[in-house]
């Protein structure tokens, strides 16, 4: 990227600061402005205190905290934070002059926006762990950033400390991507760890997950798909160049797994995950690329390494043209873990920022998102019956109807009931949502349960779609 600041722009941070020669001019030392301090910003504010001195070895950085915008300076801080930095205005912390890169930890939509606008038009750096602004505002603030000449990095935003906006930006930026495929929260995998190792029920799980701290009060975001539906819209747009809101994603919840089916998955040799997916489904001869983003509970066979993936653990899997297949693996959340990536972006923009440079925020490609009833996979479907003759004869017209084949079925006697599990031949989404309307019209069934959709490997799919 060419180096798109003023004169006055640049002339101001040659130095990093643009103060007089006072302890922030000192060559070496950047001042930060950090935007929020709970979690992830005060175990970077420890870990710049603890670590500063090795930071400044190896790098030759050393970033100095300069003023801390928070809601409530009153609210209890670690031993690190400082509280003559603490402010309560936040645009202050953007207008320091001494402040030469601008942290934002706050997270939501506003005020950060406009902060980190305002930060990228006095043209000051700008790294921020928020997923929820860059999946709805990141083409936005991308283009902000080019025009002034800096960077915005976010690479905390996806994954915590798993490097994964780096290598899709820089590593595999010449790559023909085909599929991501990962485990993004780390929540949802817990709980579905527990669900299948524990056999605990959906309600259990949660209980579980909020006593180990990693579920909040209201868990809405993560158990409905909202915190992995955003992460996705985020690597989807980078991996394919587009733009990728967070409301074009097709998005489930694992509220209603029962741990019949999870237990059912394991019995045919998968394992239940909350899978975010962003893969190529065709590319034209204009360069208009088709993409299908989503996020929903799969069954993942045990043979792949995501079936591997316990506990609050997150993973990425990446199908590429070139390189094949490789997976990203490690701790998807945490303060410290989280901080450790926001720091790794801050030294890129001050080494950035020295050379008078910025990195690139890749091309903008045309893209078109498909519909999700194109979308061809496996499926496993489960319901309970009346258990007298006939049924399973209707049972089966009905898939006939629609076109789903029926791979695998078994049938399990529950006193005057029966359950009926199948698991289809690749069938189309929007076949399947007609099968499982029609069922449930059905006077013989008496409770439709658990539809999953399966990751397949290497299987064909039909023409126009795609598998899962």
């Amino acid at each position: 990227m060419t180096d798109n600041r003023s004169p006055e722009s640049t002339a101001k941070h040659a130095g990093i600061s643009g103060n007089p020669p006072t302890a922030g001019a000192i060559p070496g030392i950047v001042g930060i402005g950090l935007l929020g301090c709970g979690n992830v910003g005060g175990a970077l504010v420890e870990l710049l205190e603890t670590e500063g001195e090795d930071i400044s070895a190896r790098t030759g950085i050393s970033p100095n905290v300069r003023l801390i915008g928070v809601k409530n300076s009153a609210k209890p801080r670690p031993k690190a934070v400082r509280a003559e930095v603490l402010t309560e205005n936040l645009m202050s912390v953007i207008e320091d002059a001494r402040v030469d890169v601008v942290i934002e930890l706050m997270g939501g939509v506003e005020p950060a926006g406009t902060l980190i606008l305002e930060a990228l038009r006095r043209g000051k750096p700008v790294v921020t762990a928020n997923k929820e602004l860059m999946a709805t505002r990141g083409a936005e603030l991308s283009r902000a950033a080019e025009q002034a000449g800096v960077d915005l990095l976010y690479e905390a935003a996806v994954g915590g400390a798993i490097p994964i906006i780096r290598p899709l930006r820089e590593s595999l930026a010449g790559e023909r991507m085909e599929r991501l495929m990962g485990i993004v929260n780390g929540t949802t995998n817990f709980m579905l760890t527990c669900m299948s190792d524990d056999a605990l029920t959906y309600s259990e799980a949660l209980v579980a997950a909020q006593e180990s701290g990693l579920a909040e009060a209201d868990p809405s975001a993560d158990v409905d798909g909202h915190d992995a539906a955003a992460k996705v819209a985020i690597l989807a747009s980078i991996a394919f160049g587009g733009e990728v809101g967070v409301e074009r994603v097709y998005r489930e919840g694992i509220s209603q797994l029962s741990p019949v089916d999870i237990a059912y998955a394991r019995r045919l040799g998968f394992e239940v995950k909350l899978l975010a997916v962003a893969e190529r489904t065709h590319s034209d001869d204009a360069g208009v690329v088709d993409i299908a983003v989503r996020v929903h509970p799969a069954m993942v066979p045990r043979s792949h390494p995501l079936a591997l993936v316990r506990g609050a653990f997150n993973a990425v899997f990446i199908e590429g043209g070139a390189v094949g297949e490789l997976m990203l693996y490690g701790r998807g959340a945490g303060g410290r873990p989280t901080a450790g990536a926001v720091l790794g972006d801050l030294i890129d923009a001050v080494r950035n920022l020295r050379s008078g440079s910025c990195g690139t925020s890749g091309t903008s490609s045309p893209i078109r998102i498909r519909p999700m009833d194109d979308l061809c996979s496996q499926y496993y479907l489960s319901m309970e019956v009346l258990d007298r003759p006939g049924v399973l004869a209707a049972v089966a017209e009905v898939f006939g109807r629609h076109s789903v084949s029926i791979r695998v079925m078994e049938q399990v006697g529950l006193a005057d009931e029966a359950r009926l599990v199948f698991l289809t031949h690749v069938a189309r989404e929007a076949d399947v949502q007609a099968t499982m309307a029609e069922l449930d019209c059905l006077e013989v069934v008496e409770r439709m349960g658990g539809m999953l959709r399966v990751v397949s490997a290497g299987e064909a799919t039909e023409e126009g779609g795609w598998r899962t």
